[in-house]
């Protein structure tokens, strides 16, 4: 047999391969939660950030998950559930929001509320009040309407270029609650990195959960500290790209790709 008819068996038994776990995600839907990133809703910025998504875009998106009976869950809710044994809703979603923009106030939250859905938005404490980003006063309203609040860090710097994590990972959280917030127990890793000695630092900060930026499902025996997270920007290719990115987070756990 010749290179030519070898690559062209490989390429056809990776079709079939890949049809067959295809279409294994559908028959057997992968059981668990799904925890969604985003940063931005924003009109003005869609077209010059790729982390942007319209309000129209973030609609049809959040209407596709209400069609497709999926039901919004926060990060609490998941922790009591294991912890616990409270129930969850069928299909359960986690709907997370990173930075801490401006626009999760003014866009993000009244989109949600009028969904009757929940959000989390993860704050990087050193940008509040700043411009473009949400303010006390804001934080404290959203935390009222359905919105979770949990820590970015304090400068939004990846986690292995951090000499004391403290700074980051303690001051952040601290500094939320002195300034009359609820009590933060949820971290999102800047860029998704993290290391041993940030896991250990969240847990002796009494953080109870922690979200990367792999795509998977999370179950009750996925890491607490190690959360698969879909990456949601604005694609190219729209709502099918959309689409797309669920049934490749549905197809990397089907594979125990990079699952924690």
């Amino acid at each position: 047999m010749n290179l030519k008819k070898i690559a062209l068996s490989i390429i056809l038994l990776f079709v079939i391969f890949m049809g067959g776990v295809i279409a294994s995600v559908y028959i057997y839907p992968p059981k668990g939660v799904m925890i969604f990133e985003y940063h931005r809703v924003n009109d003005d910025t869609v077209n010059t950030d790729d982390y942007s998504l319209s309000r129209e875009q973030f609609q049809e998106q959040l209407d596709y998950f209400k069609e497709n009976n999926y039901h919004t869950i926060s990060m609490m809710d998941f922790i009591r559930a294991e912890k616990y044994g409270e129930e969850l809703p069928e299909n359960p979603i986690i709907i997370t929001f990173d930075d801490g923009y401006e626009d999760n106030y003014t866009n993000m939250m009244p989109m949600i509320n009028a969904m009757g859905m929940k959000a989390t938005m993860f704050m990087a404490t050193n940008y509040i009040g700043k411009e473009n980003y949400v303010s006390w006063q804001q934080l404290k309203e959203m935390q009222d309407n359905n919105i979770e609040i949990g820590s970015h860090t304090a400068n939004h710097l990846p986690l292995t270029e951090v000499k004391n994590l403290d700074n980051e990972i303690k001051l952040s959280k601290l500094l939320m609650e002195w300034n009359g917030l609820k009590t933060i127990y949820f971290f999102s890793y800047p860029n998704g990195v993290y290391t041993k000695e940030s896991i250990q630092c969240l847990k002796d900060n009494n953080y109870l959960a922690a979200v990367t930026g792999d795509a998977g499902y999370n179950t009750f025996k996925t890491d607490k500290y190690l959360l698969q997270r879909t990456n949601v920007s604005n694609y190219r290719f729209g709502y099918i790209g959309f689409q797309w990115r669920i049934l490749k987070t549905k197809i990397l756990y089907r594979l125990g790709i990079n699952q924690h």
